[in-house]
């Protein structure tokens, strides 16, 4: 196990944990509201996921018994902004990442913490966590994938009452309802990440990328279109040594050496 060397108040912490890069939004003291800071460092580290080939997953969580309460509105009113061009909130929410990302999530996901972890693969919540999208509270809406993604995840009309109203919901709730993939005991969230991107991170970063290509371009297309479109994408890890790799290690009862390749 390495940790990257950063000062405790660094708006964003990452610790390497066997290929898994563990990303902590670190302004507790603010419940990890999102400034421009903390919006450019979280960048910068999921930069380092995507280029570091020992990194095949990351995990994203919060401090101080928080994910995040969003955008930063003191910051927002000091003519700050926490979304930056081509990669959306936090650096996060139209970020385009071909290495799967799991949310740990305790106590609050709030406005644009929930469409952080609704840009994440994954998502695991403490029992005692809550996500909400508020923003009609306030006047404005939700659109850095709140209005797009959470219909997507849970029943439509459910989201539609959550972006109606601004009324929070649950972990137990959206667990049932299919948007957290494993419910923890408080304070076990980001272990039970952790076990989740080691699963990913076992397999063929080819085919994982290639999984993640196709889920994200194929929402809302016909199904023959999106077919085509998988065909295309999956073409090449098929021909890949990866590809050959996996059934030659089956075959010999061994563990697979994957080259990316």
């Amino acid at each position: 196990m390495s940790q990257t060397p950063t000062a405790d108040d660094a708006p964003v912490l990452t610790e390497e944990r066997d290929g898994v890069l563990l990303i902590t939004l670190n302004r507790p003291h603010a419940k990890n509201a999102v400034d421009r800071a903390m919006a450019q460092a979280l960048a910068a580290a999921l930069d380092r996921l995507t280029e570091e080939s020992a990194l095949r997953a990351g995990v994203l969580t919060g401090a101080g018994g928080d994910f995040s309460a969003g955008m930063d509105l003191k910051a927002f009113a000091r003519g700050e902004t926490p979304v930056l061009p081509g990669r959306g909130f936090g650096g996060l929410t139209r970020a385009t990442l071909p290495k799967p990302l799991v949310a740990a999530v305790e106590g609050w996901a709030l406005g644009g913490g929930t469409e952080m972890v609704l840009a994440c693969d994954l998502v695991t919540a403490s029992t005692e966590a809550r996500f909400g999208l508020p923003e009609v509270t306030r006047g404005i809406v939700a659109p850095e994938g709140g209005l797009l993604r959470l219909p997507q995840r849970i029943p439509r009309n459910i989201a539609a009452e959550l972006l109606l109203t601004g009324a929070p919901l649950t972990a137990p709730r959206a667990a049932e309802l299919g948007l957290v993939n494993r419910l923890t005991d408080p304070g076990g969230a980001v272990a039970a990440a952790l076990e989740l991107a080691s699963a990913t991170a076992r397999n063929a970063p080819l085919s994982i990328a290639a999984v993640k290509h196709v889920l994200h371009e194929a929402v809302g297309m016909a199904e023959a279109d999106a077919f085509r479109l998988q065909d295309e994408i999956i073409a090449p890890v098929l021909r890949s040594e990866d590809a050959a790799e996996g059934p030659r290690a089956f075959a010999e009862k061994r563990p697979p050496r994957w080259r990316g390749r």
